[in-house]
Protein backbone atom coordinates (compact mmCIF):
# COMPACT_ATOMS: atom_id res chain seq x y z
CA UNK A 1 0.00 0.00 0.00
CA UNK A 2 2.81 2.42 0.86
CA UNK A 3 4.59 1.70 -2.45
CA UNK A 4 1.34 2.21 -4.34
CA UNK A 5 0.70 5.57 -2.66
CA UNK A 6 4.32 6.63 -3.25
CA UNK A 7 3.93 5.85 -6.95
CA UNK A 8 0.69 7.82 -7.05
CA UNK A 9 2.31 10.84 -5.39
CA UNK A 10 5.26 10.62 -7.77
CA UNK A 11 2.88 10.65 -10.74
CA UNK A 12 0.88 13.56 -9.39
CA UNK A 13 4.02 15.55 -8.67
CA UNK A 14 5.58 14.68 -12.05
CA UNK A 15 8.63 13.08 -10.48
CA UNK A 16 8.24 9.54 -11.80
CA UNK A 17 11.53 8.33 -13.20
CA UNK A 18 10.43 5.00 -14.62
CA UNK A 19 8.86 5.39 -18.07
CA UNK A 20 5.28 4.29 -17.86
CA UNK A 21 5.08 4.54 -14.06
CA UNK A 22 2.09 6.84 -14.32
CA UNK A 23 0.25 4.76 -16.87
CA UNK A 24 1.07 7.24 -19.61
CA UNK A 25 2.46 6.39 -23.02
CA UNK A 26 5.81 4.66 -23.06
CA UNK A 27 8.59 5.95 -25.25
CA UNK A 28 8.85 3.98 -28.49
CA UNK A 29 12.08 2.10 -29.15
CA UNK A 30 13.37 -0.04 -32.01
CA UNK A 31 16.13 -2.64 -31.88
CA UNK A 32 17.89 -4.38 -34.73
CA UNK A 33 18.16 -7.93 -33.38
CA UNK A 34 19.88 -9.33 -36.47
CA UNK A 35 22.45 -8.80 -37.72
CA UNK A 36 24.06 -7.82 -34.43
CA UNK A 37 26.51 -4.95 -34.29
CA UNK A 38 29.93 -6.23 -35.38
CA UNK A 39 28.59 -9.44 -37.01
CA UNK A 40 30.10 -11.03 -40.08
CA UNK A 41 27.42 -12.23 -42.50
CA UNK A 42 28.51 -15.06 -44.83
CA UNK A 43 27.12 -14.76 -48.34
CA UNK A 44 25.32 -11.86 -49.98
CA UNK A 45 21.89 -12.26 -48.32
CA UNK A 46 21.43 -10.13 -45.20
CA UNK A 47 18.39 -10.99 -43.09
CA UNK A 48 17.25 -8.16 -40.79
CA UNK A 49 15.08 -8.90 -37.73
CA UNK A 50 13.60 -5.99 -35.77
CA UNK A 51 11.91 -5.58 -32.40
CA UNK A 52 9.92 -2.68 -30.94
CA UNK A 53 8.57 -1.67 -27.58
CA UNK A 54 6.40 1.17 -26.43
CA UNK A 55 4.42 1.46 -29.67
CA UNK A 56 2.03 -0.67 -31.69
CA UNK A 57 3.17 -1.71 -35.15
CA UNK A 58 0.51 -1.20 -37.80
CA UNK A 59 0.40 -0.98 -41.59
CA UNK A 60 0.98 2.55 -42.85
CA UNK A 61 -2.35 2.38 -44.67
CA UNK A 62 -4.25 2.28 -41.36
CA UNK A 63 -3.32 5.88 -40.44
CA UNK A 64 -3.98 5.37 -36.72
CA UNK A 65 -2.38 7.69 -34.15
CA UNK A 66 0.02 5.97 -31.78
CA UNK A 67 1.17 3.38 -34.33
CA UNK A 68 4.35 3.04 -36.36
CA UNK A 69 6.14 0.93 -38.94
CA UNK A 70 9.80 0.26 -39.77
CA UNK A 71 12.08 1.99 -42.23
CA UNK A 72 15.54 0.60 -43.02
CA UNK A 73 18.54 2.42 -44.44
CA UNK A 74 21.36 0.31 -45.87
CA UNK A 75 24.53 2.37 -46.27
CA UNK A 76 22.39 5.51 -46.72
CA UNK A 77 22.14 8.45 -44.34
CA UNK A 78 18.67 9.17 -42.98
CA UNK A 79 18.48 12.77 -44.11
CA UNK A 80 16.25 15.23 -42.22
CA UNK A 81 14.28 13.39 -39.55
CA UNK A 82 11.48 15.94 -39.36
CA UNK A 83 10.21 15.12 -42.87
CA UNK A 84 8.70 12.03 -44.50
CA UNK A 85 11.22 9.32 -45.34
CA UNK A 86 11.44 9.24 -49.14
CA UNK A 87 10.21 6.28 -51.18
CA UNK A 88 11.94 4.92 -54.27
CA UNK A 89 15.46 5.61 -53.03
CA UNK A 90 18.06 2.87 -53.37
CA UNK A 91 19.04 1.64 -49.91
CA UNK A 92 15.84 2.82 -48.18
CA UNK A 93 13.12 0.26 -47.47
CA UNK A 94 9.66 1.01 -46.07
CA UNK A 95 8.19 -1.95 -44.19
CA UNK A 96 4.74 -0.42 -44.53
CA UNK A 97 2.80 -3.60 -43.76
CA UNK A 98 4.18 -3.65 -40.18
CA UNK A 99 6.72 -6.38 -40.98
CA UNK A 100 9.51 -7.10 -38.51
CA UNK A 101 11.75 -9.02 -40.93
CA UNK A 102 13.38 -8.10 -44.21
CA UNK A 103 16.04 -9.64 -46.41
CA UNK A 104 18.42 -7.77 -48.65
CA UNK A 105 19.81 -9.95 -51.45
CA UNK A 106 23.06 -9.38 -53.34
CA UNK A 107 24.75 -7.21 -50.71
CA UNK A 108 28.35 -6.62 -51.78
CA UNK A 109 31.22 -7.96 -49.65
CA UNK A 110 32.67 -5.46 -47.21
CA UNK A 111 31.56 -3.25 -44.31
CA UNK A 112 27.96 -2.04 -44.12
CA UNK A 113 25.60 -0.10 -41.87
CA UNK A 114 21.86 -0.48 -41.26
CA UNK A 115 19.81 2.22 -39.58
CA UNK A 116 16.27 1.39 -38.45
CA UNK A 117 13.80 4.25 -37.91
CA UNK A 118 10.21 4.00 -36.70
CA UNK A 119 7.85 6.23 -38.64
CA UNK A 120 4.17 7.09 -38.46
CA UNK A 121 1.58 6.37 -41.15
CA UNK A 122 2.85 9.36 -43.14
CA UNK A 123 6.42 7.95 -42.96
CA UNK A 124 7.57 10.78 -40.68
CA UNK A 125 9.97 9.59 -37.95
CA UNK A 126 8.43 9.42 -34.49
CA UNK A 127 9.10 12.15 -31.93
CA UNK A 128 11.00 11.43 -29.79
CA UNK A 129 13.11 9.61 -32.35
CA UNK A 130 13.12 5.79 -32.24
CA UNK A 131 16.18 4.51 -34.10
CA UNK A 132 18.92 1.88 -33.93
CA UNK A 133 22.11 1.35 -35.93
CA UNK A 134 24.31 -1.69 -36.53
CA UNK A 135 27.56 -2.09 -38.41
CA UNK A 136 28.45 -5.46 -39.93
CA UNK A 137 30.62 -7.04 -42.59
CA UNK A 138 29.53 -9.20 -45.51
CA UNK A 139 32.06 -11.91 -46.33
CA UNK A 140 32.02 -14.37 -49.22
CA UNK A 141 30.87 -17.91 -48.45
Amino acid sequence: MTLRLSSLYACVLGTAIWIGACGGPRRAAVTIDSPADGDTVRGSAVHVRLAVRGVELAPASEERPGTAHHHLFLDVDTGPLDRPIPAGVTGIVHLGRAQTDFQWDSVAPGPHRIIAVLGDSKHVPLVPLATDTVHFVVAPR
